[in-house]
């Protein structure tokens, strides 16, 4: 019953402090929660301890974050999980299933589909394709991925820490990457495409 007052208490709260919230009994906050001007909330959003929300920001359904800290003029998901220790720059923008543990999102940097990012941080106007995962663990230690400004990740690739991708370089799509990438390069490890004419499948 305190949990369930508590929450009621926690919505209309925010709602007299002029956040909108698409139905907020389907939004959970923390008595922590910090949020600030012209903030929209769509349903099943849950807010764990720590989450500090500047201007201008929109979270989409089905978002959970924690320890986060979130600049102005930032979207969050749907479906996208904010780790601890997580900063989101102002511009920047998290999409659909994506989820961000412990890194710096840069000003106007993209995540925006199916991605992960950890232990990492990024520059000024990076672009992360679909499906890009930043391989962070080795099995003993967890290690740190730097994607500096303005660097364009491919989708589906894999950036396996410690590594480094330089200003202004391309990773190419479907690439596995292992050693820093020069600023203005492009880096691509990709196996060359075989066809074989008329192939009859074996039975």
């Amino acid at each position: 019953m305190k949990q369930i007052n508590l929450q009621e208490n926690l919505r209309k709260k925010f709602d007299k402090q002029g956040v909108k919230m698409t139905a907020p009994e389907t939004v959970f906050f923390s008595k922590d929660t910090r949020i600030g001007k012209n903030v929209s909330i769509e349903p099943y959003v849950v807010f764990g301890k720590k989450v500090n929300i500047k201007n201008n920001v929109k979270i989409f359904s089905f978002s959970h974050l924690e320890n986060v800290k979130i600049e102005n003029d930032v979207t969050v998901g749907p479906y996208a999980r904010i780790r601890p220790g997580t900063i989101l720059k102002t511009g920047s923008r998290i999409g659909n299933f994506v989820e961000i543990k412990k890194s710096t999102i840069g000003e106007n940097s993209k995540v925006n589909h199916l991605s992960y990012v950890g232990d990492s941080k990024l520059g000024k106007k990076v672009n992360i394709g679909a499906g890009t995962i930043t391989c962070n663990y080795d099995g003993f230690k967890k290690n740190k991925t730097n994607i500096k400004d303005g660097a364009f990740i491919g989708s589906n690739s894999s950036l396996v820490a410690p590594v480094t991708i330089n200003q202004n370089s391309i990773v190419g799509a479907g690439s596995v990457i292992t050693q820093n990438v020069k600023k203005k390069s492009l880096a691509l490890t990709r196996s060359k495409q075989l066809e074989v004419k008329n192939y009859k499948r074996k039975k």
